[in-house]
């Protein structure tokens, strides 16, 4: 992830903004462990350097409005590895210029073959342990590689009956890249399906459709025996 130059509280906030969207100072101040008195000075500096900014809300219709705070898009841009990254602008460049060159089937299909070459690299690290063993180690491949990643698991049951999990990347370390061949997130649902092939993979959200986080719902197959 791209460095910061803010104090350990700063990022924190910035962080914890990323993942929930918005917050107002006291949950902040709960979350962070911090005094409001403290993360009101912060958040004003972040203010200061537009990287956050608040709307006003009154709960039940009354008493002084509280302020809402989330990203501003500099915020959020400062929180995204590659963007204004030489390599990735040359990623995108590349990219653009391969297919110009070979056609739009070719293109396709050397993408095709990136993101195959990809899921065999990323199915042998995560090895043959439980599904929540391999959900883990995906996300620290994928936090090494500079996507905020995380997971949780899902207490809930349905027809297949296996483990749920929910897999999310809070920022996107190739956003340049999608933004310009939104098909790279199509195949990384492919590459995610693959790495796990004894479960069922559907997407929940997607940052290039407006969404402040993609996330994954895993679904582990019933007396499925892992490959």
């Amino acid at each position: 992830m791209a460095t910061i130059h803010q104090s350990s509280t700063k990022q924190d906030i910035l962080e914890y903004l990323l993942k929930h969207s918005q917050a107002t100072a006291f949950e902040l101040a709960e979350v962070l462990d911090v005094s409001p008195q403290a993360i009101r000075r912060h958040l004003k500096d972040l203010e200061a350097e537009e990287l956050v900014l608040y709307s006003s809300i009154v709960q039940g219709g009354m008493g002084r409005p509280q302020h809402v705070y989330q990203l501003s898009r500099q915020g959020r841009d400062r929180l995204q590895p590659s963007k204004g990254d030489r390599y990735g602008e040359f990623a995108v460049s590349l990219l653009d210029t391969l297919a110009q060159t070979v056609g739009d089937d070719q293109f396709k299909s050397i993408l095709q073959k990136q993101w195959e070459r990809k899921a065999l690299e990323y199915h042998d690290r995560v090895g043959k342990g439980s599904l929540k063993e391999r959900v883990a180690n995906l996300v620290k491949l994928r936090k090494a590689e500079g996507f905020m990643a995380e997971y949780h698991a899902v207490d809930l049951e349905d027809s297949l009956g296996g483990e749920r999990f929910i897999f999310m990347e809070h920022n996107c370390a190739i956003s340049n890249v999608a933004e310009s061949f939104p098909t790279v997130c199509g195949h990384e649902l492919e590459m995610f399906a693959a790495v796990l092939p004894d479960c069922i993979v559907e997407r929940t959200h997607w940052i290039i459709n407006g969404e402040h986080r993609c996330g994954y719902l895993v679904q582990a197959r019933k007396q499925q025996s892992q490959e």
